[in-house]
């Protein structure tokens, strides 16, 4: 259990008896990310007894950004900063180190909350808890295969203290838990759910091996808002298929 606590530690700001062990944490994030996914979509559906669709989205996609700390969010700001620009590897390593964000950041920023407080605001309380467990899951379980297919770019902050997981037993037990979650709650959408996973893996992959030769973990917290969106979109195009056992 303490890659539990270690992987708590790492995705959220929740102070808890573990560390920041990176190679313990991660056969446990897209644990932690199913719990996540739950609280939110715990606020999400006791917010529609008394609010609107959206606010009570807007409030659910708010905690999710408390929780974590913006973690993901500056990933995605800071990839579209340091790939939106034409410049050489290392300049893009400094334009991701910068805790400041460009005009790409601040779009990719606004888009991301967007695309997903309106994404959930599209759907029924239950169906909205069941998207968001699988999809902060699965979304954590892409950048974790990323991790383990791909060398940190060098130079990099994890380049120096990183090293690449193999895929090991533990390892695929955390890919597998997200996808046995996924189709437990999505039902047949999960095939697609994680065919988006597969697919924004991808993209951050090509992308980040082009511009950087490796991955940071901005990339990684790109990897899980573009995962984490597509999933979303999916199942607000569902509609009441989703959870299946309610269809």
């Amino acid at each position: 259990m303490n890659g539990f606590f270690d992987a708590l530690s790492l995705l959220t700001r929740l102070r808890t008896r573990g560390g920041r062990d990176t190679a313990r944490a991660i056969p446990w994030m897209p644990v932690v990310g199913a719990l996540i996914g739950f609280a939110c979509g715990l606020i999400y559906w006791a917010a529609r007894a008394e609010l609107t669709p959206l606010i009570s989205a807007s409030l659910a996609i708010t905690a999710s950004i408390l929780l974590t700390g913006a973690l993901h969010e500056d990933g995605l700001a800071d990839v579209a900063d340091a790939f939106g620009a034409r410049v050489e590897p290392a300049r893009a390593l400094e334009i991701m180190h910068d805790p400041t964000h460009g005009t790409y950041g601040m779009l990719a920023l606004i888009l991301s909350v967007v695309t997903r407080v309106v994404a959930v605001a599209a759907m029924r309380p239950a169906s909205a808890v069941v998207s968001l467990v699988a999809a902060h899951a699965l979304a954590r379980a892409g950048a974790v295969g990323l991790m383990s297919v791909m060398p940190p770019a060098p130079g990099s902050t994890l380049a120096a203290s990183y090293k690449r997981p193999e895929i090991g037993r533990d390892l695929l037990a955390g890919i597998g838990f997200a996808v046995a979650l996924a189709l437990a709650t999505l039902g047949f959408w999960a095939f697609a759910a994680v065919a988006i996973v597969l697919g924004a893996a991808a993209v951050t992959r090509l992308l980040a091996r082009q511009k950087v030769g490796g991955f940071t973990g901005d990339v990684l917290g790109a990897t899980e808002q573009l995962a984490e969106i597509g999933i979303l979109l999916l199942v607000a195009s569902a509609g009441a298929a989703v959870p299946w056992w309610r269809a």
